[in-house]
């Protein structure tokens, strides 16, 4: 394909779905997308494979959702490579196919789509699309769900003629409430419809735009309720100009637009809806009110953090009783966030969760790569059989326990402590993962993790597993190492400088002595070509007397003077403190309770690799030497 590179023209499986006992999937196919049914043990192709238009993407970037249902294929993707004609479309069933109004940015506006799931009557699409309703001047980006009836007929040769004369769309309201509600607006990822509390109820993952405060939440919405949204009132706009107002009751036609065709009614059949009712449909697709999340506030939410949610599967059977509900979330950064939701003491709405613990599911062993890039996070699945989860990245996959137990497998109280319904206290003394009906007796506190009555664990806690060390032995080691290195250099490069020492001394012992008497005679008693000047400051007699025996007559300074005579408070003092000095010649001044010069000129490497515990300045101007005086 022209202009595309030849990692985009593969065949990426961008549908796989289970079909009579059989598999069904389609794939782009290099920009050329195509359909086929598979056998479910041998994978062999039965039948000729069809086109893959309007149920799968040409561009394996553009998303795509599709789900059978009564034996028809229902897909929402784009049928063109730019990704312009989006749409909702059914085939290959016993019914025509049908799809959305082609161009219409009423029914679709660069529609991002998640997710599609079977409820009653209708099928539900989850998606996230630029709003139209709002009179802003930059894009704003809303969650929807839009709905379709599985036996629609389409419409009449008049109007929606083969396109759905049941779809309407609500935005999804998933908020923190308060004076000014704030917005998770963006979908990611849903559940599948779970049963909980005696509630139909599907969880999404939402997050805030880009150039927003950084956050993810998690919001649950009850099936009865969001359905209640589609027979409110509707939104429209008059004109370009005018602003979005609800349409007056006495304005919506009869029989009710968007609803089913019902057998035995008036109008069994969606093909004989009036012209008005169809017109109205084809016009008003949005509804005004915005479906409420369950409890109004969301169940979990995460700001200011590192990364995004973006996936979710629930396991509403954990534990060994089948009773707990346990949701994992996987974020952008390929770790994967564990929480318990508790219900409300009413069993009514559940919306009360304790974050139970963090694990990382990226691993760069396997997938060979640890890019940002390589730890999105694609997919993640729940294998109830197995008790783990399958993770998967743009180059590998990854299976992980739903449960580390093994952490607090020596310590009773860290185990009930931590109100994983994985876990218990078994009979062997240890925190052991609790297959669903067990029969082994076993200790567990998840509603409250009471462990008032437990002693403390004394440090007995789990080994830490292979390939972790502890913190406390990560800094003790550290700090070892570099005090055992810091002495061992200092000592190398006394004995070093000394044997340099001895050796010129040997063979230049008649320079040296010439050189020795002239600097005598400038400075005193000092007699060593390194050591300029000896000034006492404080300290008394006996810390001179320490460097008077350790200079000597004549013998060159090693240089570190901190490890020689283990001086340890060292400062500069400047050169220009003594005129007859040679200006060419750059002085390193240390002084602690004794003030000693080095000569730089003696120096075999940079004093900063030679001593590195010591913090050296060397003055280059006269300001600088004042400054340095004060301190």
């Amino acid at each position: 394909m022209k202009g595309k590179h030849e990692d985009e023209c593969r065949n990426f499986i961008k549908v796989l779905l289970s079909r009579q006992g059989g598999l069904f999937l389609c794939g782009t196919n290099a920009f050329n997308p195509l359909c086929a049914n598979y056998t479910g043990d041998t994978l062999e192709m039965v039948g000729d494979p069809v086109s893959g238009m309007a149920r799968c993407p040409y561009d394996p970037k553009h998303a795509n959702v599709a789900v059978f249902a009564e034996g028809n294929l229902f897909t929402a993707t784009v049928t063109d490579f730019l990704a312009i004609d989006a749409v909702i479309y059914r085939s290959l069933g016993d019914i025509p196919a049908l799809r959305t109004v082609k161009h219409d940015s009423k029914w679709f506006r660069e529609p991002y789509f998640v997710s599609a799931v079977e409820w009653g009557p209708h099928i539900y699409f989850f998606f996230r699309e630029i709003a139209m309703e709002f009179n802003y001047l930059e894009k704003v980006v809303v969650s929807r769900v839009a709905r379709v009836c599985k036996r629609d007929q389409g419409g009449s040769q008049r109007v929606l003629e083969k396109q759905w004369t049941s779809f309407l769309k609500a935005r999804l309201n998933c908020s923190i409430p308060g004076d000014s509600h704030f917005y998770f607006n963006l979908l990611h990822s849903t559940s599948p419809i779970i049963r909980m509390h005696g509630r139909d109820i599907i969880l999404g993952v939402f997050s805030t735009p880009p150039n927003s405060i950084p956050g993810s939440a998690v919001c649950a919405f009850d099936m009865e309720q969001l359905a209640a949204v589609f027979d409110g009132r509707f939104k429209e706009q008059k004109s370009p100009e005018s602003i979005w107002t609800p349409v007056p009751d006495e304005l919506i036609p009869k029989p009710r637009p968007g609803g089913c065709a019902v057998q035995g009614s008036k109008f069994n059949s969606s093909n004989s809806f009036p012209d008005e009712m169809l017109n109205f449909v084809k016009t008003h697709p949005l509804m005004d009110e915005a479906v409420p999340s369950l409890g109004q506030r969301p169940w979990i939410v995460r700001t200011m953090v590192r990364y995004q949610l973006n996936k979710i599967v629930v396991d509403t059977e954990a534990g060994p009783n089948r009773n707990r509900t346990v949701v994992f979330l996987g974020s952008s950064r390929g770790t994967i966030l564990k929480f318990l939701i508790m219900p409300n003491q009413d069993n009514t709405v559940t919306n009360s969760n304790i974050f139970l613990e963090e694990m990382e599911g990226f691993n760069p062993d396997k997938c060979a790569d640890d890019s940002l890039q390589a730890r999105q996070l694609l997919s993640l699945t729940l294998d109830r059989a197995s008790h783990t989860l399958l993770l998967a990245f743009p180059s590998c996959i990854v299976r992980v326990l739903v449960a580390r137990c093994q952490l607090y497998s020596r310590c009773m109280k860290n185990c009930i402590a931590s109100r994983d319904p994985y876990c218990g206290w078994t009979r062997g003394s240890t925190c052991s993962f609790l297959r669903p009906g067990t029969r082994l007796p076993f200790e567990q506190d998840v509603e409250h993790g009471n462990v008032a009555h437990l002693g403390d664990c004394d440090g007995k806690r789990t080994d830490e597993p292979d390939g972790l060390v502890s913190v406390n032995l990560l800094v003790v080691s550290a700090v070892s190492a570099f005090s055992t290195g810091a002495i061992l250099s200092g000592l190398t490069v006394c004995w070093i400088m000394s044997h340099r020492h001895r050796h010129s001394r040997g063979s230049g012992a008649n320079g040296s002595r010439r050189k020795n008497d002239k600097e005598q005679n400038m400075l005193g008693q000092g007699r060593s070509g390194s050591v300029m000047s000896v000034t006492r400051t404080s300290g008394g007699e006996r810390r001179r007397s320490q460097v008077d025996r350790f200079l000597g007559k004549g013998r060159h300074v090693p240089h570190c003077l901190s490890v020689c005579l283990g001086l340890t408070d060292l400062t500069l003092r400047p050169p220009w403190a003594q005129q007859r000095f040679r200006k060419r010649e750059r002085d390193l001044w240390l002084s602690g309770d004794l003030t000693v010069a080095v000569r730089l000129s003696h120096l075999g490497a940079p004093f900063s690799l030679l001593c590195p515990t010591l913090n050296l300045f060397v003055p280059q101007t006269q300001e600088e030497t004042a400054a340095t005086n004060n301190c």
